[in-house]
């Protein structure tokens, strides 16, 4: 796979920020894009020189910086043959032997299972469970519980709903690429908020679609270039409530006044996630023909893989037929048991809100103490912070923050074209003392790379 020079331009970004000379920031650059696997491993870089126009640079620059990285066993070379992007066979390093033994993992945005409310909502679904049994259970739009239940729940929050008008998926992140397929042809354009969830990103770059990043303002939505974005798009993503990652919620005035000539899709992952604000009013209040999807994963848990599209009847027939080149349809289990969750308004419940106050303002203060110079307001619902560092540090962080017992989400791999390469992704769903703990552990592994220390993990896992 031959990757080029102006493609390369674009992941790297705004690659020339930081200490060091320019060919060294370069290599450290192509080597991060390598482990996070935005180079893909054999495939084959520009050359010296295409790569040296493509950035506005000397070819000495950028052959210095290829030699690096083949010193380094991240590139191989041949005599008349581009290089070829590979792994060193060396073996990961240990960590030091002052870290402590267990690896705080926030690469994971979601909470903890709530061990009692699930145990009833399965016993109360496997009681149901046998007036499903003369059914051939391939329904691929959802049993009729779980629909009324998710119509029930949007009727609460004052959108008029009918069990129509729902779909059953395997998650929201299910329902965005099965509406993706349904509503984006190739080199259809997609605009979105920057940043925004890097799975959305994924199901779009394997869509072939053109994204097009409207970015969010540190006060959040700019209505005017999010307007004139959409009059010439085909698709639009939005996450308004809580967003993820930077726990941002949208105005009701802004939702009022919001309109996209195209169609808008609205993730509603967080919307029962609201911590110091009233819960979010539906975008489709305002926007009749905006598609939402929802899920249970962060307001119930990840691993109840259950969520829903609410649109048109007419639209969810075309994602119907769409699904089944994927899949036949939602265990009717995990169905049962989310309905009886919904109507027990189990995902709005009052202690894992205080549990979620208590843990934000946690790892607020952690910050304060450990990591002064960290920028990271406090959202006020949703899972996490949005941090932003003085320097450009997120990769290369992300790459060493191991050896150092915590894994990170670096910003870059929220946004497009290099961006955010200053922040990082914190979630506040583990215990206190465990988010404390992991922002000493940043704190020193942030002083291992001012002191030339580079690191070679691979981007974790994330979600």
């Amino acid at each position: 796979m031959k990757i080029g020079s102006h493609a390369v331009a674009r992941m790297l970004g705004v690659w020339r920020e930081g200490p060091g000379p320019s060919h060294q920031r370069l290599s450290d650059r192509l080597r991060l894009l390598i482990l996070d696997g935005r180079l893909p491993l054999g495939g084959t870089l520009p050359s010296e020189r295409d790569l040296a126009e493509a950035l506005g640079t000397s070819r000495t620059t950028v052959g210095s910086a290829f030699r690096t990285l083949v010193d380094g066993g991240y590139v191989s070379t041949r005599a008349r043959t581009r290089a070829t992007v590979r792994l060193p066979d060396d073996p990961v390093p240990e960590r030091p032997s002052g870290a402590d033994e267990g690896t705080i993992d926030l690469s994971f945005a979601a909470p903890a299972a709530p061990v009692r409310i699930l145990h009833a909502a399965f016993a109360a679904a496997v009681e149901q469970l046998p007036r499903h049994f003369e059914r051939h259970g391939y329904d691929r739009y959802g049993t009729v519980e779980l629909r009324e239940a998710v119509a029930r729940s949007y009727e609460r929050r004052g959108l008029p709903t009918r069990p129509d008008h729902i779909l059953v998926t395997n998650g929201a992140q299910h329902a965005l690429a099965l509406l993706a397929r349904v509503l984006l042809a190739p080199r259809g354009r997609v605009v979105l908020d920057h940043p925004t969830y890097p799975h959305a990103l994924t199901i779009f770059t394997e869509a072939r679609a053109r994204i097009v990043p409207v970015a969010l303002t540190p006060t959040g939505w700019d209505a005017e270039q999010l307007e004139a974005a959409g009059r010439q798009a085909d698709f639009a993503y939005l996450i308004p409530d809580f967003h993820n990652p930077t726990g941002m919620c949208m105005p009701s005035s802004l939702r009022e006044q919001l309109r996209l000539d195209c169609p808008t899709v609205i993730d509603e992952t967080m919307t029962d996630l609201a911590l110091d604000v009233p819960h979010p009013e539906p975008f489709a209040l305002h926007s009749p023909a905006a598609v939402s999807i929802g899920s249970v994963s962060k307001s119930i848990w990840g691993g109840l893989r259950v969520g829903w599209i609410r649109a048109r009847p007419s639209l969810l027939e075309r994602v119907e037929k769409a699904r089944l080149t994927t899949d036949l349809g939602t265990p009717v289990v995990e169905q049962l048991a989310t309905a009886y969750l919904l109507e027990g308004n189990q995902s709005r419940r009052p202690e894992m809100l205080r549990q979620l106050r208590s843990q934000r303002d946690a790892l607020s203060r952690a910050l304060s103490e450990h990591l002064p110079q960290v920028h990271a307001p406090r959202p006020a619902g949703g899972v996490t912070m949005w941090a932003a560092f003085p320097d450009p540090v997120s990769s290369r962080l992300a790459a060493v923050a191991p050896d150092h017992g915590v894994t990170l989400a670096a910003g870059p791999r929220f946004g497009v074209g290099g961006a955010f390469e200053r922040h990082v992704r914190l979630p506040f769903t583990l215990p206190a003392p465990q988010l404390i703990e992991a922002v000493r552990r940043i704190a020193q592994a942030e002083k291992a790379l001012t002191q030339g220390i580079t690191g070679i993990h691979a981007p974790a896992r994330m979600a």
